[in-house]
């Protein structure tokens, strides 16, 4: 069932024709680790999920979680199917639709198993349990002895007599509170824990898959709308006189929006140059290169995050002491879609199809920008093209929706690739400060560690060191002084983490040096978590890890993390080229404890999909800024991975089935900056503290080592 077919009218009609079950506030157990999420206004903290068991036997089931290409379409239906006992073919999605699903907060985090798997799970076995009453009922049976498969219900001492969930549900309305339903064991389980092709598969390889720029109604008109050419820049003077003239245009222009629409995308972009703009800029001395030294100035003051023993006792330990900057500069989303939408404003409501991670929170703002009751929108979320993070904000979709009250007819807005870079919400540029220690031994004394603008996901460390100090000074997720950044920041795949896992991998790869000891076995050394030394041990297996220290010439390197409960190791081989600075990583060995795993093939893909993306953030990707002016507005200067850069991937899953599943999504990606870092320094003893590492930085480094 596809997420536009179904309106208010539908929701109604599901309780009169199918089987509502609703659930009773319940804590997330399974597939879960154990914290709770933080509280929010209007989140459903009572988890009152439902689903449906229609008349004709299928099921539909609605979350508030979007499918961005990460496969959880696919996921989550199986542990639906798993729990509810029904034929993972028969369980339709109802994905991001704010008029039918459930309230959510957006999709990131890697939280759509970890924290609607419990839900879902939840759902099923109490779907379960009533329809197993009404079987006894039905078969005049006892229920304990009652046996269900792809949703058909037999008693085995009359195999005659059977009775399936449609039956039993077919024209009646049926609510039953179940308070401890049982959860089937893992061992069990026959449909979560395996790799079924896609829900998404089909569409997309046909090209029948649809995203918000594929809607398409009577008369509707494409929006071109006028940005200025810089963040900060104001608009002094304005002649629209000849794109007026231009024959099916339409200019509007209402307070800070001024768009010029027609029927055809060709002629409305046409006609948006015919307009003449003058802009007032601003002026200042933050670029790309001065920023690091502006956010040291600029960032608020540090919030201490973890402190034990005293760094001052451990400084008086250590032998040896590494004192080093990390730096990161702003990197984009770039994600193959655009953000776009497409609304329509009739009879009083608004309805937008649009590309968002965040589907309730745009039609709060929509309700807002139309000024509107927020009843009065719906936001349907299509497939997504590819998001990261990127498309938490959704100012395109408050665009379309203002246009299509203002001209009356269906309006769509698909920015270009330079307005995607101009208005990008993007991964700060940040500063790392690490200042450690060690005895003679070879042994971690203290360790003091303050991150500026990253962030304070994940910065805390997770060796055994006796000694030890985090410090936070703002982040990606708001609360920044003004002025802090020179335009938007926002979460980029694993926010935060992927800045502290490239200063703390890369510290401990110095210390390692410094002590004449192996980069493995030193992490080892100061490991006493036994699921990080488990990935760690899996890792060196498979890539064949030989004992030695660096630098080797061999161009081999390690790191690992902890990213919200999934365990994670890398390790890579690359080869510099000490003349130009290029580096070509020719293999990465990643190894993974996501506990238990939903989907091994969908877990996979993950892992491939994140360590090449890393490629991009290790290597090229950065923003590039002067003035308010972003630089960089398409691939030919803004250099993304390529298919011939991929290395030889390999993926481990550890099996972990009594832990609940974690994220497996963005977790591998944190490693890349680090795991490349030490690689290089292994390769030619060159010491990078940069991201990205661009050939021009590793020569220099080549020249300082």
């Amino acid at each position: 069932m596809r997420t536009d077919d179904l309106s208010r009218r539908d929701v109604l009609s599901l309780a009169q024709t199918g089987l509502f079950v609703f659930f009773p506030p319940e804590p997330l157990a399974a597939f879960q680790e154990p914290t709770r999420l933080p509280a929010r206004q209007g989140y459903p903290t009572d988890f009152n999920a439902y689903l449906r068991i229609g008349a004709e036997g299928r099921v539909t089931c609605l979350v508030g979680k979007v499918e961005l290409g990460q496969g959880s379409k696919t996921a989550l239906a199986q542990i639906l199917a798993e729990e509810l006992d029904v034929a993972l073919d028969s369980v339709d999605m109802v994905m991001g639709d704010t008029d039918v699903c459930p309230w959510d907060m957006g999709t990131f985090g890697s939280l759509s198993v970890r924290q609607f798997g419990p839900v879902l799970r939840r759902a099923g076995a109490e779907a379960r349990s009533v329809l197993l009453q009404m079987a006894a009922e039905h078969l005049q049976a006892s229920q304990g002895r009652l046996q269900v498969r792809d949703g058909v219900v037999t008693d085995p001492s009359k195999p005659a007599k059977h009775v399936s969930y449609a039956q039993l549900v077919q024209g009646k309305r049926i609510e039953r509170r179940m308070e401890k339903a049982p959860l089937k064991p893992v061992a069990a389980y026959t449909v979560a824990g395996r790799s079924p092709r896609r829900k998404d598969a089909m569409e997309k390889v046909t090209g029948k898959a649809k995203y918000a720029g594929d809607m398409i109604f009577p008369g509707m008109l494409h929006a071109r709308i006028l940005r200025p050419p810089a963040h900060g820049a104001t608009l002094k003077g304005l002649d629209t006189s000849v794109a007026e003239k231009t024959s099916g245009a339409m200019v509007v222009k209402d307070g800070d929006l001024l768009a010029v629409l027609h029927a055809r995308r060709d002629l409305a972009d046409q006609a948006l140059g015919m307009i003449t703009a003058q802009y007032d800029r601003r002026h200042g001395d933050v670029d790309d290169k001065s920023i690091f030294d502006h956010l040291l100035k600029a960032a608020p003051q540090g919030q201490v995050l973890f402190e034990s023993g005293s760094v001052a006792e451990g400084e008086k330990l250590a032998a040896t002491i590494v004192d080093e900057t990390y730096l990161n500069s702003y990197v984009a989303h770039a994600a193959m879609e655009t953000h776009s939408a497409t609304a329509v404003v009739e009879g009083g409501k608004a309805t937008v199809w649009a590309s968002t991670q965040t589907p309730f929170g745009v039609k709060q703002q929509v309700a807002q920008a139309l000024g509107v009751a927020p009843r009065d929108v719906r936001v349907i979320t299509p497939y997504v093209g590819g998001g990261f993070g990127g498309k938490s904000a959704s100012r395109q979709a408050i665009e379309a929706a203002r246009l299509a009250k203002l001209t009356c007819k269906p309006v769509q807005v698909v920015w270009g690739r330079a307005e995607e870079f101009f208005h990008d919400t993007f991964r700060p540029a940040a500063v790392v400060k690490v200042r450690s220690g060690m005895t003679g031994e070879g042994k971690i004394s203290f360790w003091d560690y303050h991150v500026y603008c990253a962030g304070d996901r994940e910065a805390r460390q997770f060796y055994t060191i006796p000694h030890q100090r985090t410090i936070s000074s703002g982040g990606w997720g708001g609360g920044n002084p003004p002025g802090l950044h020179p335009f938007s920041v926002g979460p980029w795949r694993a926010p935060s983490v992927n800045t502290n896992t490239f200063a703390r991998e890369s510290q401990i790869d110095i210390m390692a040096a410094k002590a004449c000891a192996d980069p493995l076995e030193f992490r080892l050394s100061h490991l006493t978590d036994a699921r990080m030394r488990r990935v760690l041990e899996a890792a060196a297996k498979q890539f064949g890890w030989k004992t030695g220290r660096a630098p080797s010439g061999r161009g081999v390197g390690v790191a690992c993390a902890i990213y919200l409960g999934t365990y994670v190791a890398t390790m890579a081989e690359v080869a510099v080229d000490k003349g130009t600075g290029r580096v070509v990583v020719r293999r990465v060995v990643c190894a993974q404890d996501q506990g238990f795993i939903v989907n091994p093939d969908g877990s996979r893909q993950q892992m491939e999909g994140s360590i090449t993306m890393g490629l991009g953030y290790a290597l090229t990707e950065e923003v590039r800024f002067s003035n308010g002016e972003i630089l960089d507005r398409n691939f030919d200067t803004y250099q993304i991975p390529r298919f011939s850069w991929l290395p030889k991937i390999e993926t481990i899953l550890i099996e972990n089935p009594e832990m609940p599943a974690s994220g497996c999504g963005e977790p591998p990606i944190v490693n890349m900056g680090a795991v490349i870092a030490n690689a290089i320094y292994d390769s030619v003893g060159a010491r990078m503290l940069q991201l990205p590492m661009t050939p021009v930085r590793i020569q220099e480094a080549l020249r300082r080592g």
